[in-house]
């Protein structure tokens, strides 16, 4: 394994570290006071368009994409330390049009996508213009095992008609959230992995209901995270996303790097909290010395240094693996990580709140906003419990084939 960056990503890391410090953490109180003002806790502030901007001159847009048609052409690997250095912000990934769920709807849009639905969705979200959604994750059933999805896809003539009911639809608050990707059963007398497809909706489509916003742990952000009920939504048969039955097979496509790219902004989580713990353990004094000082308080900071070394080098890992032998051969790695990066986000941030004290869970410091974003990790894209399994099931197989 060979974690070396070249001169392009060393170039690209300089420079969003300068772009961090100049334009994104100076912003998050802007964008905090512009949503307040508005009164609306899904608005778009203005601020995120002059970030938007400021990134597309730096050359900081799209560093996600590999294809270098629609990206920057940068590998799994080469995107990591990017990504992680945005991860130390909860709004820089938009800023750089590097944020969840638009990446992943993006990469399968890229490779599965017509060139109509290309020129329609793909386009304008390339280009920061629009927002979209993943409507995956369904209340009545446990979605943590995707084939047990209800709901229905059917084909009626020349339409789809969709019916059924979703949550947790990350961005689907958000007026400029115009589409959504949404999987349904279109072929029940199938298999359990042959049954689903992926169609796209558009938002303004009659039958689509925004029933409500979920906030997480009492926030609300970042086009929110949603129940949508599909009722009788009619589409042309082409709003098709690749071959019919194909679903759980793109789905579990998509969501690789979504989940690597999770895990990678989590170690940035971790690594700003990190220098949250250092700077106020040096510049507080408790019983006579310094926080620094006080064996307990340097016991945490070593903890969080090996927590997040550990976590790093598991995610370089993934990345290399994925970029050298393919998403299937990375699977154990990535639920690996899936593990590993959110329980070390979780544990540095907790220590940084407990160092801050009654600061740490205010909203003076970004530590109560990023716990709560870190502990959602432990269930997104698969609870932890699914992907130990698969590493567990994956290593017993390895010896009942040996006898």
């Amino acid at each position: 394994m060979d974690f070396t960056f070249g001169p392009k990503v060393l170039a690209l890391e300089e420079r969003l570290l300068r772009f961090m410090d100049e334009h994104v953490y100076p912003a998050e109180p802007v964008y905090r006071s512009q949503v307040e003002e508005a009164g609306d806790p899904y608005v778009h502030p203005p601020i995120m368009e002059e970030l938007k901007l400021q990134a597309r001159e730096a050359g900081l847009w799209n560093l996600f994409l590999p294809d270098p048609q629609w990206g920057a052409g940068l590998s799994t690997l080469e995107y990591a330390p990017l990504a992680e250095i945005s991860g130390r912000s909860l709004i820089a990934p938009e800023s750089l049009n590097c944020s969840a769920p638009d990446t992943g709807n993006m990469e399968i849009l890229a490779e599965l996508g017509t060139p109509e639905q290309q020129e329609r969705w793909l386009k304008p979200l390339l280009e920061g213009e629009i927002r979209s959604c993943f409507a995956m994750t369904e209340p009545d059933v446990a979605s943590s095992d995707a084939t047990n999805i209800q709901t229905r896809i059917e084909r009626r003539g020349s339409q789809y008609v969709v019916n059924g009911r979703k949550w947790w639809i990350s961005g689907a608050a958000s007026k400029r959230c115009k589409v959504a990707i949404v999987m349904g059963v279109t072929n029940p007398d199938e298999d359990s992995h042959h049954r689903h497809s992926m169609v796209l909706v558009p938002m303004d489509a009659r039958g689509v209901t925004v029933v409500r916003p979920l906030p997480v742990f009492g926030y609300e952000q970042d086009g929110g995270h949603c129940e949508i009920l599909f009722e009788d939504v009619g589409i042309p048969t082409d709003s098709l996303l690749g071959d019919e039955g194909r679903g759980f097979a793109i789905a579990q496509s998509r969501l690789g790097p979504g989940r690597i790219h999770h895990c990678m902004r989590a170690v940035g989580m971790a690594e700003r909290a990190f220098d949250l713990i250092c700077r106020r353990a040096l510049s507080r004094v408790a019983f006579g010395k310094r926080l620094a000082d006080q064996g307990v308080v340097q016991d945490w900071i070593a903890e969080s240094r090996m927590d997040i070394e550990q976590a790093r080098l598991m995610v370089l890992k993934a990345a290399w693996l994925m970029d050298t032998a393919g998403k299937d051969r990375a699977r154990l790695e990535i639920s690996a990580i899936k593990v590993i990066a959110a329980r070390a986000a979780i544990r540095v941030i907790d220590r940084a709140i407990q160092l801050h004290g009654g600061a740490g869970v205010s909203a003076d410091v970004p530590l109560a906003e990023m716990y709560a974003h870190a502990r959602t990790l432990r269930i997104v894209d698969g609870p932890d419990d699914v992907h130990k399994m698969v590493i567990a099931r994956r290593e017993l197989a390895r010896y009942g084939a040996a006898g």
